[in-house]
């Protein structure tokens, strides 16, 4: 706090040298009155992005690759197709047990009729037994002909179905292992997906502090990346710890975002205390110098710089544990990045 007060002191005396007689007109600003809350002190700690549900895509059948539909980075929906193998030959099979399943077919109309006739006449004593039961075995081997040609031209149509790799669920392509022209066995693996139905964060943390952690909080993230923030919610942690460090995974689910890959890095405050109440500053009043933040307030219609003590990140706000910041002090939050300390100021508005 004594450092706090003498950099605030040469801020001050710097700036009133400045300003003093050169008739710098009022500011006008924009003032938000800081509000106090039950908090909990949390800590920026660095993690990454993963996707939970991922799938390891490989050919139930061995075939030639004719067409790769997608590529890595790719957005596709449920049942849209991936990979097509020619099918060709295939097609032909097909086509050729088409023909032999309406033989089967004729046959059996045959035989059956044959077979219902002399059982008539086997009934009023036309016909002998062994002419019955050869009429009988007839139509079931035709039977079980046309049965068999079925099941074999059902098995080339589900083969045929194969040969049409789609996904799974809505899903990112993260990776692709098969090109046009390759030869490719059962089971060879050709693409990695993930869900696109939502994402994850791992995030090393002390296992002293899982005691300030309880699933279904809500926590601020930021993308690195694209400083983007958003809010993510606590959803368990890794079941083991790291073995030398004792360090604890916790995971937390975030909205999916279209332009991310797995392993980009991320910042979660989490929670290292219990909660206190605190005084709660939007982020817009934030300025910085020499790397410290501070905020102005109004008083005596001027602008009073105070040195704010952050310890915890809350979305669009902090949380301050300073004791000087009372319930309904104003905090400029528009028109703060100009103001110098002693500046005359007009408040034009609150937010």
């Amino acid at each position: 706090m004594k450092k706090y007060n003498i950099l605030l002191f040469l801020i001050v005396l710097s700036a009133t040298s400045v300003f003093a007689g050169e008739g710098v007109p009022p500011s006008k600003v924009v003032v938000t009155p800081v509000k106090k809350e039950l908090v909990a002190e949390n800590k920026p700690f660095i993690g990454f992005i993963y996707y939970q549900q991922t799938s390891r895509l490989s050919t139930e059948v061995s075939g030639l690759v004719e067409k790769v539909e997608v590529r890595e980075g790719d957005h596709v929906k449920k049942d849209h197709p991936l990979v097509r193998l020619n099918t060709e030959i295939l097609d032909k099979e097909i086509e050729l047990n088409s023909i032999l399943v309406e033989q089967n077919t004729l046959r059996l109309n045959q035989s059956e009729k044959q077979y219902k006739r002399l059982k008539k006449l086997y009934g009023e004593k036309g016909v002998s037994e062994r002419e019955y039961e050869d009429a009988l075995y007839s139509y079931q081997d035709h039977l079980m002909e046309k049965q068999t040609a079925e099941k074999a031209l059902q098995k080339l149509l589900l083969e045929k179905r194969k040969s049409i790799i789609t996904a799974p669920y809505d899903c990112v392509i993260m990776e692709k292992n098969v090109d046009s022209g390759d030869w490719v066995q059962q089971g060879k693996q050709l693409l990695r997906i993930g869900s696109t139905s939502e994402l994850h964060v791992k995030v090393p943390v002390a296992e002293t502090l899982l005691q300030y952690t309880t699933i279904g909080d809500k926590v601020p993230v930021t993308i690195n990346a694209y400083n983007q923030e958003l809010t993510g919610t606590m959803e368990d942690f890794d079941p083991i710890a790291d073995k030398k460090t004792k360090n604890i995974f916790l995971i937390i689910q975030i909205p999916y975002q279209d332009k991310v890959a797995e392993n980009m890095s991320v910042t979660v405050s989490i929670p290292t205390a219990k909660p206190k109440e605190l005084s709660i500053i939007p982020r817009d009043a934030l300025i910085q110098f020499q790397g410290k933040d501070f905020v102005y307030t109004v008083k005596d219609n001027k602008a009073s710089i105070l040195p704010i003590n952050i310890v915890a990140y809350l979305g669009d706000s902090v949380g301050a544990d300073n004791p000087y910041f009372v319930v309904g002090m104003p905090v400029v939050v528009e028109g703060n990045e100009r103001l110098r300390p002693d500046q005359d100021v007009v408040v034009a508005g609150e937010k």
